[in-house]
């Protein structure tokens, strides 16, 4: 059997699907789409998989460093009203429940598909999603992406960011790591560390004679 035969196959398969109702359907093609990331040279790549969920099963993360001001979230809506989704959201799965899934990138493309009625009408209360690890991946790591993708872009909120920074110290990675893991400097890494938790997160710092009270 030929290529061209099993795209016809495939395509004849896929036609089948229009009698059956439209959860369904969409559940079908996730499936399908799933079968062919498996076998596509590009699975290591997240965009290589995007699936459709209800909304519902996408949530905020409490870390997101990165705002938008309300012009921007309007622009942001006509967007998607005009063009569609033309990214989709980064998600990690939950754990213990791989139908629930927490944004890494896209929180604002997060909520235009929730709240702006046009919108969750034409995508039928779903969003698009890929995957940027899976439900084992720590927290640190998931906040480490999250900055990845907004640092990349240039937005991030300064002390939002300090928070994540001292969070990640917390965690036991060291200074070096989290220079490395988010592409910072070792000096951007202990700016932000003096802007929040800075009595904690030089506890182990040892200080001149000047600054000894008295």
């Amino acid at each position: 059997m030929g290529i061209s035969d099993v795209v016809a196959d495939i395509k004849w398969l896929i036609e089948q699907l229009a009698d059956y109702p439209e959860s369904e359907r969409i559940e079908a093609l996730n499936e399908i789409r799933k079968a062919l990331h498996e076998v596509s040279p590009f699975k290591n790549e997240p965009i290589d998989l995007v699936l459709w969920v209800p909304a519902d099963q996408v949530q905020a993360n409490d870390y997101n460093p990165n705002t938008v001001a309300p012009p921007e979230m309007r622009l942001l809506e006509t967007s998607i009203k005009a063009d569609g989704y033309t990214q989709p959201i980064v998600t990690f799965p939950e754990p213990g429940d791989d139908r629930e899934y927490t944004v890494i990138d896209g929180f604002h493309r997060n909520r235009v598909g929730k709240e702006s009625a046009e919108v969750r009408q034409r995508v039928k209360g779903y969003l698009p999603i890929v995957l940027a690890g899976d439900a084992s991946t720590p927290k640190e790591n998931r906040m480490a992406s999250t900055i990845r993708h907004n640092r990349a872009r240039g937005k991030h909120g300064v002390t939002a960011m300090s928070e994540i920074v001292v969070e990640l110290a917390r965690r036991n990675w060291s200074d070096e790591k989290i220079a490395k893991e988010l592409g910072m400097d070792a000096d951007e890494v202990l700016r932000l560390k003096q802007i929040t938790g800075l009595a904690e997160m030089f506890a182990d710092r040892e200080f001149s004679a000047a600054w000894e009270a008295e």
